[in-house]
């Protein structure tokens, strides 16, 4: 069946011309077919025939069309009524394209914005409302514009801003409402972390602080933290 529900009939197909060379065929390998792996697998075998289908009613073969079509003509699916498509075409059009779809509704576009974005100008995007996409953000932009997230309202972000921030910004983590964000400055910077409230937080300083921090933990109310630190200042005198 084609995308809109009627019989396949290869004799009317354009293509017909690919069924005996073994490049499609019902059921498996079809531009036409309602199913998205069949498309895929038509374009694999046949990605000379990619830029004939880029303006086909199915989004699907736009889709799969656009993953094998020829670079200079993916500008105008930018345009796309579909955000698959449109993402896809970011994904594969020089990063300066990507600048055009800074403000796509679709969070998939945006996705693919935020891969695509030149460094330099992935601050746009540090309090876009999707968090995935800020999460991409994360990941990409320079420590140096990271400042900027370190409020941001998801602690999975947070945590990975803890962990590429430039180190003088570490101290705006120690009243961070998350543990496991704190958690992850005190592996970079134990010593601003040495009188955490939580348990964990206290732990990575007693494993990874200085013979300072360790001496202090020697005294600290839990047993765990305790014995750890003993063992961190042994492991000191050693390296010592």
């Amino acid at each position: 069946m084609d995308w809109q529900g009627a019989p396949l009939d290869c004799a009317s197909c354009r293509f017909n011309a690919r069924l005996d060379p073994g490049r499609c065929g019902l059921g498996w390998s079809c531009a036409h077919d309602r199913y998205a792996k069949r498309i895929e697998r038509f374009f694999l075998l046949n990605r000379d025939l990619a830029d004939e289908c880029l303006t086909h009613p199915y989004f699907e073969t736009r889709a799969n069309a656009a993953r094998a079509a020829s670079v200079f003509r993916l500008p105008r699916l930018l345009d796309d009524e579909d955000a698959g498509v449109r993402g896809i075409a970011i994904l594969r059009l020089p990063p300066s394209h990507a600048e055009r779809a800074l403000g796509d509704g679709d969070r998939r576009v945006r996705i693919a914005v935020a891969h695509r974005l030149p460094q330099e100008r992935l601050s746009a995007m540090t309090h876009d409302a999707d968090s995935y996409v800020r999460t991409i953000v994360a990941r990409r932009a320079e420590p140096g514009l990271l400042p900027m997230m370190i409020a941001d309202p998801d602690p999975e972000i947070r945590r990975i801003v803890a962990r590429r921030v430039i180190d003088p910004m570490l101290d705006r983590f120690r009243t961070d409402p998350d543990p496991l964000v704190r958690r992850e400055a005190a592996l970079r910077r134990p010593a601003l972390f040495i009188a955490d409230e939580d348990l964990r937080v206290r732990h990575v300083v007693a494993e990874n602080g200085g013979r300072a921090e360790a001496e202090f933990l020697t005294g600290d109310p839990d047993d765990l933290i305790r014995e750890t630190a003993r063992a961190r200042l042994a492991q000191l005198q050693e390296e010592a």
